[in-house]
């Protein structure tokens, strides 16, 4: 019998900036790091497979298909690698560090999101940038694509959301309803709306549609927080990840927990065990039967702990008990 959870080894060494899953699978997972790397697993086989590596951290990572995937850096480059043959080409860059990058099936492009208050689309046949967009004046701290939609939030608490198929002007932009910092925003598997954190423990779920009926279906939570004694500690929630086929949710905190939402019904499903340092990023994979678990130290305290926990990766394969609305 497999067990519920594995530890991956020859994790990054350093802040996992992002884990997620290829395509089509369970088996094969790329992690990206302030290490400077970029590295490709076989979970199944509990291998790393090979290791890129660069002189700047590694800010977010993506596949375009189980041999390609794509990155961004702290050196604003946008690097393409291919698995196969090892090789590695910068395809071009932003005027600031790069923060997000997403696969954008529908076009068969790569967004970029990055601190220059840009979002680029890249044709990485022709390895060119094919459009800019102003993020108005925001620095992109986080970033959703699902076929045509797009969802960008920014460092001035501002929602973008934009339309693949007529990228000349934004279809909306919001104000996000968490009064502090965004850490990670997510659209719906339907894309009728999308789930936002805050650096200041809560999540927002919120909705497209400006019709007032559905406007009223929107709603933030507090989570991540825990009392001692009269102090109440609250914690970053710095990932989230949408389970594909049943529409909740994990949630990840710097409070070390990992949780699972029916944002439906407005009520957490299951909190998995305590992990020893912060859940920096998530990943479902594509039929919700694995996730992904990234943990990593973020420098969040002005003082760091005494010892600080090593990086590590799990991967765990969760229940419908666990993922699945009641």
């Amino acid at each position: 019998m497999r067990p519920t959870e594995v530890k991956i080894n020859n994790a990054p060494e350093d802040w996992i900036s992002c884990v997620r899953f290829g395509p089509k699978t369970n088996q094969y997972l790329i992690a990206s790091s302030w290490d400077g790397t970029v590295r490709f697993y076989d979970v199944v086989n509990n291998t790393m497979r090979h290791k890129f590596m660069q002189d700047d951290p590694v800010l977010d990572v993506t596949f375009m298909d189980v041999v390609h995937v794509v990155s961004g850096s702290l050196d604003k480059n946008l690097r393409l690698y291919d698995v196969n043959t090892h090789t590695e080409n910068v395809v071009g860059d932003h005027d600031a560090p790069i923060r997000c990058v997403e696969y954008a099936e529908s076009v068969n492009g790569i967004l970029t999101g990055s601190w220059d208050k840009t979002v680029k689309l890249w044709d990485m046949r022709e390895k060119h940038c094919v459009g800019t967009y102003e993020q108005c004046n925001g620095k992109v701290y986080s970033m959703s694509v699902n076929e045509e939609k797009i969802v960008v939030a920014t460092s001035d608490r501002t929602v973008l959301i934009w339309d693949l198929r007529k990228m000349e002007e934004y279809m909306m932009k919001r104000e996000s309803s968490l009064k502090y910092q965004t850490r990670c925003i997510r659209l719906f598997p339907n894309k009728e709306g999308y789930v936002m954190s805050s650096i200041e423990g809560r999540v927002a779920v919120e909705y497209l549609d400006p019709d007032p009926e559905i406007q009223k279906l929107k709603f933030a939570f507090k989570c991540h927080r825990n009392k001692q004694g009269t102090t109440e500690h609250i914690y970053p929630v710095n990932a989230i990840s949408f389970h594909n086929v049943y529409s909740t949710f994990a949630t990840g905190g710097s409070d070390g927990y990992v949780n699972i939402w029916d944002g439906f019904n407005k009520k957490r499903l299951c909190q998995f065990h305590e992990y020893d340092t912060s859940i920096s990023s998530l990943n479902f994979n594509y039929d919700g039967s694995t996730l992904a678990i990234a943990c990593s130290y973020m420098d969040e305290l002005e003082v760091p702990p005494a010892n600080v926990q090593s990086p590590a990766i799990y991967v765990r394969y969760v229940t419908d008990q666990e993922t699945k609305q009641k």
